[in-house]
């Protein structure tokens, strides 16, 4: 699946490169589709873990590193799967299937977003993090941003710039700030939205 791409892959291929019989796959695998699905499980380690860690963070350490350290397992998993979901558009019965499999088993991209969130919703009660922040805004744009950088590793063929851990720490100081003692709505260097969806200008 790696090389040669989930559309381009067949169970006999798999079972040549493994040297075991077509038949033997599928006593372990139904089709494609449960092979895919290990395959992404496989590399759920990288991202659960720091993820779960993060949970258990709030309040301790520092935020921006906290979220530093969740994204680097989140961009260890978007690097591996990227190419794969991207497959999966080019077979849409094959994508409607995987989609109904992760439905049913209770799994999604959903719960990494909502575990981000949380987590600054859980840092901005303890005034951690700029309360005009908005949580799920802030986890649907860390998120997209390392599955972004992955997807065009992939498709540039290099690493891109700045290097990850420079990256990572100006992705999470622009995006999630944290809170600034004392400083009210008028000093606040950062620039956010509202509750309201305005964006206050930048003072000068």
């Amino acid at each position: 699946m790696h090389s040669r791409g989930l559309s381009g892959v067949t169970t006999r291929q798999i079972s040549q490169e493994v040297g075991c019989s077509e038949g033997a796959l599928y006593v372990h695998f139904k089709g494609r589709l449960e092979l895919l699905l290990a395959m992404l499980e496989e590399s759920l380690p990288d991202m659960l873990g720091p993820l779960q860690l993060l949970k258990e963070s709030v309040g301790q350490g520092s935020v921006q590193a906290n979220l530093a350290a969740a994204l680097g397992g989140m961009f260890k998993f978007h690097q591996r799967v990227a190419p794969k979901a991207g497959s999966l558009f080019a077979e849409p019965k094959l994508l409607v299937a995987y989609r109904e499999s992760l439905a049913h088993q209770g799994k999604g991209p959903h719960l990494s977003m909502a575990a981000l969130a949380d987590y600054i919703a859980g840092e901005q009660k303890l005034g951690r993090i700029d309360s005009r922040a908005d949580a799920k805004m802030g986890a649907y744009l860390l998120m997209s941003s390392s599955f972004f950088r992955a997807f065009m590793e992939h498709f540039s063929g290099k690493k891109s710039q700045p290097p990850w851990d420079e990256f990572v720490k100006r992705l999470v100081e622009t995006v999630v700030p944290e809170a600034v003692p004392g400083a009210d709505a008028g000093q606040d260097p950062h620039v956010f939205p509202d509750r309201a969806g305005s964006f206050p200008r930048r003072s000068r």
